[in-house]
């Protein structure tokens, strides 16, 4: 009876044991706690949904998701680069250079990052810092024909013709059909007074691609020997684009003193003065 009692006893306690454990796990809940490489891919996956956000022009959407990505995961230079990317469309330059030193720091040897800051130092009108960014970024990547091109965007706006044309012409070895380095070159060489060489190089840009921009170069080169042809052209160039009305949105794309001074004097002509007046008509509607 004793030894029953016992056996009685255990096998309640036991009962008892097992219930309690069931009845625990009913109101605790189980929480699943992620490994580091699943909070990896949690944040590369945020990252690309912020990037896509800002491709679509959801620029506060975008930054918020490339902050939560960063913060899971802040050893990713690639998540430091996207919240720069959405931080520059929001305008928070300050920001975007912390976020790309930061990658900097996790890994100096991308170029990305030295062309995007040489990107800010420009819109914050710091021209010196964005070309030592921008070479810093070629000397990693050499063929960039692109940031070459920029290099020599900012000599151009240094009046620096020659080495400007330089760097024009390297980019356009690596990409031939690069229509924007021939139309600068163009730009560069009509500040040189050589008109001639201007003209075929405004040529080559249109029979790549016919732009705005080249045809309204081409046409102020030819005011003077070809006034027909140049106000065709001009018309062209004006229909187009209605913004290269504008003196100061032409000197944005940086054209020189000299082809401003031609430029003006073409769209004062009589027979494009229906064209000028739709062009700024233009820009008033979009604006």
């Amino acid at each position: 009876m004793k030894e029953f009692l016992k056996k009685t006893i255990s096998i309640s306690l036991i009962s008892f044991y097992f219930f309690q454990i069931e009845k625990v796990q009913a109101i605790v809940p189980y929480y699943y706690f992620p490994t580091i490489k699943n909070l990896q891919k949690q944040s590369l996956y945020i990252g690309k949904n912020a990037y896509q956000l800002l491709y679509f022009g959801k620029y506060e959407d975008s930054l918020n998701l490339a902050k939560l990505a960063v913060k899971i995961n802040a050893k990713d230079e690639k998540l430091w680069l996207i919240l720069a990317e959405t931080q520059i469309a929001n305008k928070q330059y300050k920001n975007a250079l912390n976020s790309l030193n930061k990658a900097e720091q996790i890994n100096s040897n991308i170029s990305e990052i030295y062309f995007a800051k040489s990107n800010i130092y420009l819109k914050i009108s710091k021209k010196a810092k964005a070309k030592i960014a921008l070479e810093k970024g070629i000397k990693i990547e050499p063929n960039n024909h692109k940031a070459i091109f920029q290099l020599g965007n900012i000599l151009l706006m240094e009046k620096n013709y020659l080495e400007a044309i330089k760097l024009f012409d390297k980019s356009i070895k690596i990409k031939p059909d690069f229509w924007q380095a021939i139309n600068n070159q163009g730009l560069a060489y009509f500040e040189k007074n050589n008109i001639n060489l201007s003209i075929k190089l405004f040529e080559s840009a249109i029979s790549i691609q016919e732009n705005a921009e080249p045809l309204l170069g081409l046409a102020s080169c030819l005011r003077i020997n070809d006034t027909k042809l140049a106000i065709q052209l001009a018309k062209k160039a004006l229909a187009k684009d209605p913004k290269y009305v504008n003196y100061d949105y032409r000197k944005e794309q940086l054209w020189g003193e000299k082809l401003q001074a031609s430029t003006e004097i073409l769209l004062q002509n009589e027979q494009l003065k229906k064209d000028v007046i739709l062009a700024k008509a233009k820009i008033i509607e979009s604006s």
